[in-house]
């Protein structure tokens, strides 16, 4: 059985990233892997700007009191007049900065008198005060945004900015699934004795949905050996990587496992964590396999937590697990489990600390569980744990962003 830290490398370290690439425009690149660096080919901004609206003037020129005749007017957007010493310049923010202004006050420190001349109280300024300087975002040359990032809406309203309107991502990911299970039922269809939703099907497709993998939905597949192993071998041919939820285990009715060694090889099966240890890892040919475990709960947490940071090596992104987020124990644990146990919480504010709270059920068939919580509290391997003591906690959204 593979520790956490294990397993995690295990699969980083056999993710074969993708490299056939696209050209896209900024409209469709939201959640695309970048392919190749954006650099800045220009300054911005441009130019000094005010940030905000006032007077531009030369500092040199300033003292408490003095007025100053308003030589000109410069709204955002135009091309100003050189500046003229002895004057101020009405400003508004975000416009350029006249040539030879090195500082703009706010008009809330300003006095404009009846002759149309202007004064100002602060006692003294400094040069660039209130200024952006030309380059103070982005410096031409500069790495905008590193290839293998997974662009978000403030990488590409930042590539906006640079006046590039596509860029170079990496084809998306091709994702087959299909669930195990007689025992499911779609929902929508009358329940028999025995009989259950099948609640994995949702969740696993959102999830991929959220990494911006393309999906292929292969349903559901009957519990007998054949099935399973003619349901991976179409899977594999379909997509670069097969996903499935149940049968990983070692039961009688659990044909996941032997029909992947039939088909090629089970590098990983057993990881010290709760809930989630029947996690597989594998191939079907060339194609690389993971097989979730059945219980929601597990799939839930293994896919956030492991098979995640696979795809998102795979499909080419840059990845590294996060760093969690330092807060105090709103529980006691008083045996020691000897997995690594991923407990479903949410914080509570108590006076100037964070308290994690877990939900009174953590059986890892109780969905109501992850739909309540934020996130994951970690209690370590062999540790107990009381109330006030630190924790690691791990918000869903920092695991899958």
């Amino acid at each position: 059985m593979l520790t956490f830290e294990q397993a995690w490398q295990t699969l980083i370290d056999a993710a074969q990233p993708l490299t056939e690439t696209q050209t896209v425009a900024l409209d469709e690149a939201y959640n695309r892997v970048l392919a190749e660096d954006v650099v800045a080919d220009i300054n911005v901004p441009p130019r000094p700007v005010s940030t905000m609206d006032g007077y531009a003037l030369c500092a040199l020129d300033y003292a408490p009191g003095r007025r100053f005749e308003i030589s000109q007017r410069v709204p955002a957007g135009s091309t100003p007049e050189p500046h003229k010493k002895g004057t101020a310049a009405r400003i508004f923010t975000g416009a350029p900065v006249p040539d030879n202004a090195f500082v703009v006050i706010p008009q809330e420190e300003a006095e404009v008198h009846d002759d149309g001349t202007v004064s100002f109280t602060p006692p003294a300024v400094k040069p660039w005060q209130n200024i952006r300087r030309t380059g103070e975002d982005i410096a031409e040359g500069d790495v905008v945004v590193a290839a293998g990032t997974r662009l978000v809406p403030q990488h590409v309203g930042l590539i906006a900015s640079l006046g590039i309107a596509q860029v170079r991502v990496l084809r998306r990911l091709k994702v087959a699934t299909f669930t195990t299970g007689d025992e499911l039922v779609m929902p929508g269809q009358p329940l028999e004795e025995g009989q259950i939703y099948n609640s994995n099907r949702f969740v696993l497709h959102g999830l991929l949905e959220r990494l911006g993998v393309e999906v292929v939905d292969l349903g559901q597949v009957q519990d007998t050996l054949d099935a399973t192993v003619a349901a991976l071998k179409n899977a594999a041919q379909q997509a670069d990587v097969v996903m499935t939820t149940g049968g990983v285990s070692v039961g009688e009715e659990d044909h996941l496992k032997p029909a992947v060694e039939q088909l090629g090889a089970l590098d990983m099966w057993k990881v010290k964590m709760k809930p989630g240890k029947p996690l597989a890892y594998g191939r079907i040919g060339e194609t690389p396999f993971i097989g979730l475990p059945g219980n929601p709960v597990s799939a839930f947490a293994t896919f956030h937590l492991l098979a995640g940071f696979f795809l998102r090596a795979q499909a080419g992104e840059r990845v590294s697990f996060p760093e969690p987020i330092w807060v105090r124990a709103g529980f006691s644990r008083n045996r020691a489990n000897f997995r690594r146990d991923f407990a479903r919480a949410r914080l509570e504010n108590r006076g100037q600390e964070s308290f994690a709270v877990l939900f009174p059920n953590q059986g890892s068939g109780v969905l109501t569980s992850v739909a309540w919580a934020s996130g994951f509290a970690v209690i370590p391997e062999d540790t107990t744990v009381e109330v006030g003591d630190a924790i690691a906690f791990y918000p869903f959204r920092r695991l899958l962003p």
